[in-house]
């Protein structure tokens, strides 16, 4: 071997011989340089000399050959050259689904450029057709193993594979891995779970001659609902025309696209949100929030909020209550209409909810009395008393029919005391907000703090604290 590879001495970040040739791995030990000098004799170094060399000072992978061979080649002396390079871990890719359609959940409606609110936005359903493909699903791959200059090994993060799809409407006996509609319908995903609902769609008008219509899944009609109708749907209802006293009852959403003229007759119960344009003379129950542009004249009632939003946003006339809170633009009007807007749980929830407690006692007290009667004749029984008569079993029997229906009533009590407990715990802190005006005749009421407003205000917050309407002016 040539004699500069002889005499190897340490050197900070690196190898150094006696004539200065060196090699230099940097701190990372991700790259390598060689400095080398003429040899101290006749001839050259070859690619096999510099690779010994190389491995003789800790560079065990990741070579840049094409550099090393142009080294000896063409005797490159006295400047570093970069011989070789480690290679960082690639972490792999989970396996994933792809779903050949939209799958976006539209929730949010749409801010027109007047700044009011679009909620026809809000009513794109995803159908599909049978034998179409629903999702197709893309296997884990694997990372690749890193290492440094020296040989050292780094791994990367294991890929996962997902558990098959599950969901009603789909299969994948064709192919694992490629997932069909079975039915036509509305296609939901979530959480890896795709289901495929019936959609009842009704192209045009409905009137009386239409009658009730009752569906387990979606209605969507795509125009007008004229008077005296009656819609169930086990989910949403959405209504792209006008409506006017009509009677809905969704397991899901109400989306009425251009609002709803009750009359004083139409009532709207959702056991999600309600969404309409406008709501003017309707009764509305909704589990979830209550949205419009603008509510005129009606009895609002929502577990969650009611938003008037948009740049009308207007509540004018009626009743209003979120549970949650309320928020709106303008309460009231000039003519000061009377208006009543409430916050938070109300006094009649309260006094129920000390009523169960009553109830509760006296059910106890009840079923105790009932089990100490039963006690008595089945302890005389279990002692063989000659004294048990045919009364007295007649009367066990009847006292055990009454124990478990005192069971049963104890039960719905303590159910209904709960729902009520929740009902205030969820109201508590909520809040009344205004972005304008808050006009004369408007009574204001958060809990069971009842204030009415004297003078015309704006951009105010109503709180309930220490037992009173705390008014603010809502910094924006």
């Amino acid at each position: 071997m040539p004699e500069i590879f002889e005499n190897v001495m340490g050197m900070e970040n690196g190898h150094v011989i006696d004539n200065g040739s060196y090699v230099r791995i940097e701190p990372d030990e991700m790259t390598a340089w060689l400095y080398l000098n003429k040899p101290n004799h006749d001839g050259k170094f070859t690619k096999q000399d510099i690779l010994d060399f190389l491995k003789k000072n800790g560079v065990e992978r990741g070579y840049h050959f094409s550099n090393i061979s142009a080294m000896a080649k063409k005797e490159v002396y006295e400047r570093e050259i970069r011989v070789a390079v480690g290679k960082e871990a690639m972490d792999g890719q989970d396996g994933w689904y792809e779903y050949p359609f939209v799958i976006e959940d539209r929730k949010v409606p749409e801010i027109r450029a007047d700044g009011s609110v679009d909620y026809a936005s809000m009513s794109e359903v995803q159908n599909i057709h049978k034998g179409e493909t629903v999702a197709i699903y893309h296997h884990a791959m694997q990372g690749e193993i890193g290492y440094t200059v020296t040989g050292k090994e780094s791994k990367p993060k294991p890929a996962k594979e997902l558990p098959p799809l599950r969901g009603k409407g789909i299969s994948n006996v064709g192919n694992p891995d490629v997932y069909v509609a079975e039915m036509e319908g509305k296609i939901e995903v979530r959480d890896n779970k795709v289901d495929i609902k019936n959609v009842h769609e009704i192209m045009g008008d409905v009137d009386l001659v239409t009658g009730r219509i009752e569906f387990f899944g979606d209605v969507i009609i795509s125009g007008s609902v004229s008077r005296g109708v009656v819609i169930r749907a086990g989910r949403n209802i959405v209504i792209r025309g006008t409506v006017e006293a009509v009677n809905m009852y969704a397991g899901g959403d109400i989306i009425l696209e251009r609002g709803i003229q009750g009359g004083q007759e139409a009532k709207l119960v959702a056991k999600g949100s309600v969404f309409a344009d406008f709501i003017e003379h309707a009764e509305v129950h909704a589990k979830g929030s209550v949205s419009a542009n603008s509510i005129l004249n009606s009895y609002i009632y929502a577990d969650d909020k009611v938003i008037a939003s948009g740049k009308k946003g207007v509540i004018i006339g009626g009743y209003v209550h979120g549970l949650k809170g309320v928020e709106a633009g303008t309460l009231g009007n000039e003519v000061e209409v009377k208006t009543t807007v409430h916050a938070g749980y109300e006094k009649e929830t309260y006094d129920k909810f000390v009523g169960m407690k009553s109830k509760e006692e006296a059910a106890q007290a009840e079923l105790s009395e009932t089990v100490d009667s039963m006690a008595g004749i089945l302890r005389m029984k279990r002692l063989g008393s000659n004294s048990i008569t045919k009364a007295d079993e007649n009367k066990l029997s009847v006292l055990n029919k009454k124990k478990d229906e005192c069971f049963l009533k104890l039960d719905e009590i303590r159910q209904e005391k709960q729902r009520l407990a929740d009902q205030i715990e969820n109201g508590k802190g909520a809040m009344i907000i205004t972005e304008g005006n808050v006009y004369r005749g408007v009574t204001v009421s958060v809990e069971d703090c009842q204030y009415f407003v004297e003078e015309k205000t704006s951009f105010m917050k109503y709180e309930c604290l220490n037992g009173m309407i705390e008014a603010s002016v809502r910094i924006l």
